[in-house]
């Protein structure tokens, strides 16, 4: 059946990991463009001041503090949706950490709880999103996936997995909403590496502090894309060109890219910096002397992804023949990586 989705200014949106990076690039770029917001995180305070900041620019919104790997948690947020608005729009699955080091390294405590907030808190949101708007005239969920939802890369291995999940489930969602009828788009957004706070709160077991391989993108391009699929159903969205030309390279070249990352992945994820023992992490609780930040200030952010404008807002032959560019790249770069 077709959906029909609200425009932004006549939504009401809930986004989870509200507090920092896409999240809070999203809140405040839905705010600026008339949504009435329900913002979810652990961060309790930063809730507090982030809804403060978009009332004073005369935004509709209310913060529910919630662990999204808790499924009583997650529960409080649609029921103070409801509460407060009536319905539900769009849902924003957004939440997640990372962990850097080598998967044998890890503790099993660590994976868990990467799993835990990764993977089900997405299943979490999903269910009650799904529970709470396909009997109020449906809507849009929108899921966080990765570049990593469709290949793997080292010393981010858990990560990489979880993401690989939350493409499955978000897969099969889709087609089971498909099959009942039921008026809920279901997209699954697939960044590349973004200038957010990703590295500084992810737990680190390597030697050296842990950066983003470039390129690197800006967050508000995410967040333009969230609000996009809010709008106008979508499947799936890359963002960033590198997001396409990795997911092409591993489909069509997997040992060649496989090998290229193996080449290129170990060096490219670690900082000149030695790893600081007294460094702090939000693997298991949030860490509130970094949160209202949208980037970490990473060195040449790329602003714009004419790739991801093009496979938006142009018609899809545009994009079948910058997704066809971003194959042959790919292809390329692997002949180029195996002499």
């Amino acid at each position: 059946m077709s959906v029909k989705l609200r425009k932004i200014n006549e939504q009401v949106m809930v986004i989870t990991g509200a507090t920092s990076g896409i999240g809070l690039s999203t809140a405040r770029m839905a705010a600026e463009r008339g949504a009435s917001l329900v913002l979810a995180a652990r961060a309790d305070a930063a809730l507090e001041e982030l809804v403060t900041e978009l009332r004073a620019r005369g935004t509709d919104v209310i913060a529910v503090t919630a662990d999204v790997g808790k499924i009583e948690d997650v529960e409080r947020i649609g029921d103070a949706a409801i509460r407060e608005f009536g319905r539900i729009d769009t849902w924003v699955n957004n939440a997640g950490i990372s962990i850097f080091g080598r998967i044998e390294d890890i503790s099993p405590e660590d994976h868990h709880r990467l799993f835990q907030t990764n993977f089900w808190g997405v299943v979490n949101g999903s269910l009650e999103a799904v529970k709470r708007m396909k009997l109020r005239g449906g809507g849009a969920l929108i899921n966080l996936g990765s570049e990593l939802s469709d290949h793997g890369i080292p010393l981010q291995g858990m990560y990489a997995a979880s993401k690989h999940a939350v493409k499955g489930f978000t897969d099969s969602l889709r087609m089971e909403l498909e099959k009942e009828g039921a008026p809920m788009s279901v997209t699954l957004v697939k960044p590349s590496g973004i200038d957010t706070m990703f590295a500084v709160h992810a737990k680190n077991y390597m030697d050296k502090e842990p950066k983003l391989p470039s390129p690197v993108y800006a967050p508000e391009l995410v967040a333009d894309a969230i609000l996009y699929a809010a709008q106008h159903p979508k499947r799936d969205v890359f963002v960033g060109g590198a997001a396409k030309m990795n997911s092409s390279g591993a489909r069509f070249l997997p040992r060649a890219f496989d090998k290229y990352v193996t080449a290129t992945m170990f060096k490219g994820q670690k900082s000149d910096a030695p790893a600081d023992p007294g460094r702090r992490d939000a693997l298991h609780k949030p860490d509130h002397t970094r949160e209202l930040r949208e980037r970490q200030g990473i060195y040449q952010t790329h602003e714009r992804s004419p790739y991801t404008t093009a496979q938006l807002r142009s018609k899809q032959i545009t994009t079948a023949l910058l997704g066809g560019g971003a194959l042959l790249a790919a292809f390329a770069l692997s002949r180029r990586t195996a002499r």
